[in-house]
């Protein structure tokens, strides 16, 4: 089997830090090419992760372009999708697997009925595109699949007739060694900083009950103190950070360290007390619950989105509807075992429990 993996033009597979989409394919393709599937990667240049071919447009990331003014942005998207399209036109793939918000599906849907089958993965809120979800017609050929049931259950109706299932989300770090460390005192929010991942209110709780907090990750593309010293200031998730999260942030209660990779993101979580989820959306896949599941670290939460499915309440981590009660449940879950959350990583998390599951989709597709 040949696959066309379309990640877009906006990070590097895998990404350098934040990336949840990038790394999601990053974990696939290794996986997929052990079980004798063929993976072209439709991405940026700088792309590093093993493929069986390449398409490409722009030789690095196109992140720092995605919230300037549509007219400025439009042609990006574009323009790589343009390159998608000739190289389906080229023939050769059995299937089509693609990860590019709306204009991804656009493009699937608008290929004809000679091109093959396409799997277009949902990873985002399905509310954010109301006319072309509510009105969406794969003609037969364009399938979709979710990262959660919770996430299709909230989808319209005429997304949800084109749906074959979901797929969980996977890490690597649930076939690696859990890193030695100390386990400290401190609660750990890991995701881009914006208002839906409610770090405002983990700060504020923060204060309120008396744990130590640490921010970890970008604010919009600025991935440092130095980067958003000089970031422009109308951007959406620096201002979020200026007005609501800035304030609650001292230094020694409250830190942020802005994007965490690599060996320094694995002792970070390894060595929390709690992965803090206080969301204030309907989180449709939860990349960083199964990584902190996988480091060994419980999870509380609010109880949105995937997390109750992703979540054995009381086993793997603690939920909640109340905002108010998160700050309490930190102190409760020094009572979740680590063992247990690993191990729960390991069954139902690893890449090869992803990639199996994928694999069945392309062959029902073909």
């Amino acid at each position: 089997m040949r696959v066309l993996m379309n990640a877009g033009p906006w990070l590097a597979v895998p990404p350098a830090g934040y990336g949840g989409i990038e790394n999601v394919v990053a974990t696939l393709i290794p996986e997929l090419r052990a079980l004798g599937v063929q993976v072209v990667l439709a991405s940026v240049g700088e792309s590093t992760v093993e493929t069986d071919g390449r398409v490409s447009v722009f030789e690095r990331g196109q992140f720092a372009q995605i919230q300037r003014p549509y007219n400025q942005a439009v042609g990006v998207v574009q323009a790589h999708q343009h390159a998608v399209t000739r190289a389906v036109a080229g023939g050769g793939f059995d299937v089509i697997h693609d990860h590019v918000e709306a204009a991804g599906l656009v493009t699937a849907a608008s290929l004809g009925d000679g091109a093959p089958p396409v799997l277009h993965t949902l990873h985002w809120d399905l509310h954010k595109h109301p006319e072309l979800y509510g009105t969406f017609d794969g003609g037969g050929r364009v399938r979709v699949n979710g990262v959660s049931a919770s996430q299709l259950a909230r989808a319209p109706e005429a997304l949800r007739r084109h749906s074959i299932g979901h797929v969980h989300l996977a890490t690597p770090l649930a076939a690696q060694p859990v890193p030695e460390v100390s386990r400290g005192s401190y609660a750990v929010v890991l995701g881009r900083i914006f208002p839906g991942k409610g770090q405002d209110l983990a700060a504020r709780l923060a204060h309120e009950h008396g744990f130590d907090l640490v921010l970890a990750g970008p604010v919009g593309p600025y991935r440092n103190a130095a980067e958003l010293a000089l970031a422009d200031r109308e951007n959406p998730d620096v201002r979020f950070w200026d007005e609501q999260v800035a304030p609650h942030v001292d230094g020694t209660r409250v830190r942020w360290i802005g994007t965490v990779t690599g060996r320094d993101r694995d002792l970070l979580v390894a060595g929390a007390r709690a992965a803090l989820f206080p969301l204030r959306w309907e989180e449709p896949g939860g990349t960083a619950v199964v990584e902190s599941l996988a480091l060994g670290t419980p999870v509380v939460g609010m109880a949105r989105g995937c997390l109750p499915e992703l979540i054995d309440d009381g086993v793997t981590g603690l939920l909640t509807d109340d905002e108010d009660a998160l700050g309490e449940l930190m102190n409760k879950a020094g009572a979740v075992d680590p063992g247990v959350c690993r191990a729960e990583a390991e069954r139902r998390f690893s890449p090869a429990v992803m990639a199996a599951a994928y694999l069945d989709l392309y062959e029902r597709l073909c």
